[in-house]
């Protein structure tokens, strides 16, 4: 891994951002596009394709297929374009990518390279820091966990702990985001088309910064079992990109109008769900979280056991276990939740046809959402990271 007096360039020409060098210097700026006018499709920019077939309304075959044939700013144009009718409550703030060796605030610019191994392979791993009143969340706890990742994933780091850290820092700087989310990604890296990274000259970071409008919801929620196979142990305990197991799982659960579906695992014990952990409060009051050994090790979920010794102490929970759990035991616990990152603490009022305790949200759930949210506006320093605007 390169020190930060011996960093390598970046896959482009372009020299690499050395993070802090000067506060106000971003390498990349905001990129600025001329906004030609898209031009329309005439034969003098249509490419014909003659060894394809387009059949007409009439089921007749048509000879040709005409596709225009596109400049760079025309592409940009009609990135702008496509986005504009699209309605979302995310808002992308900045990026930074080590192919272009920089950050950029330009949403059109926020792209990586379709030979990168990570979109045509999924070779990559990538996790998730919170933004909560100017500081990130539990920075350095999921940056190792990233680290342990792509060790796993066989993906050369291409920079050491502690420029990626800087480098993660300043991308939020640079944004002015105080309240949000920072994802950031490794990957195999841009370089060729084949099965093997052996092509590509070196590994990727990507990092960018996003502000989700959508309204707090801590309301109760109904979940259901997932007929969706868990990963295998070797991959689940690794945050890797392949999240198609994860997107089917949430996909079942909406199409059975439930928030999320919960995976067990191969001995029927209940696991985690598609991108949050599970936790119970059992009948004789004791904080009960399934065994990270088969699933990903949750950043919040631990911090939420650390929290969760305060409602010991207070006599609202007569201990904290780590163990298997059957679905039996975790339908008729008093309380259920799920824990992450984006969902926080949230109660699970149903599960399946089984009402969860008496169907509210449970008072343990409350409490350790209140726990983690005054955790994360007035922790300690060892869990909260200023960022310097």
């Amino acid at each position: 891994m390169a020190s930060l007096l011996t960093i390598p360039k970046p896959i482009s020409d372009a020299s690499f951002l050395l993070p802090k060098l000067r506060d106000s210097v971003i390498f990349l700026k905001k990129i600025s596009i001329s906004r030609p006018k898209i031009r329309p499709l005439t034969r003098s920019n249509i490419i014909k394709n003659s060894n394809q077939t387009q059949f007409s309304s009439e089921g007749q075959c048509s000879p040709t297929f005409d596709v225009p044939l596109l400049s760079s700013s025309e592409v940009i144009q009609r990135m702008r374009t496509s986005r504009e009718g699209h309605e979302t409550k995310q808002l992308y703030l900045a990026m930074y990518s080590s192919v272009f060796g920089g950050i950029t605030t330009d949403t059109d610019a926020m792209v990586i390279p379709m030979d990168d191994h990570m979109v045509h392979r999924g070779h990559g791993v990538f996790d998730t820091a919170a933004i909560m009143d100017g500081c990130l969340y539990e920075l350095d706890e999921h940056l190792d966990r990233f680290l342990r990742s792509a060790t796993m994933a066989k993906i050369q780091i291409p920079f050491d702990r502690e420029i990626i850290r800087r480098i993660l820092i300043r991308t939020v700087s640079v944004s002015k985001c105080r309240k949000g989310s920072l994802r950031y990604w490794l990957s195999a890296g841009p370089g060729d088309f084949q099965l093997s990274p052996s092509g590509c000259p070196r590994a990727a970071l990507y990092a960018i910064v996003i502000q989700d409008q959508s309204p707090p919801d801590h309301r109760g929620i109904r979940v259901v079992t997932s007929s969706i196979p868990i990963k295998p142990p070797q991959f689940a305990v690794m945050k890797s990109v392949n999240y198609l197991p994860n997107a089917l799982s949430k996909m079942e659960a909406e199409e059975n109008d439930a928030y999320a579906a919960i995976w067990l695992d191969g001995d029927g014990f209940v696991a985690e769900g598609p991108n949050m952990n599970v936790a119970f409060v059992t009948k004789e009051k004791e904080l009960l979280m399934p065994s990270f050994d088969k699933i990903l090790s949750g950043c919040t979920a631990k911090r939420v056991l650390v929290l969760a010794a305060k409602l010991v102490k207070e006599g609202k929970l007569r201990g904290i276990r780590i163990d298997n759990v059957s679905v039996e035991d975790g339908k008729r616990a008093d309380e259920m939740m799920l824990i992450g990152s984006g969902v926080l603490v949230r109660s699970v009022v149903q599960w399946d046809e089984e009402i969860i305790g008496d169907g509210g949200e449970g008072p343990v759930t409350q409490a350790l959402l209140n726990l983690l949210l005054e955790d994360m506006k007035s922790g300690p320093a060892s869990v909260r990271v200023r960022v310097p605007y």
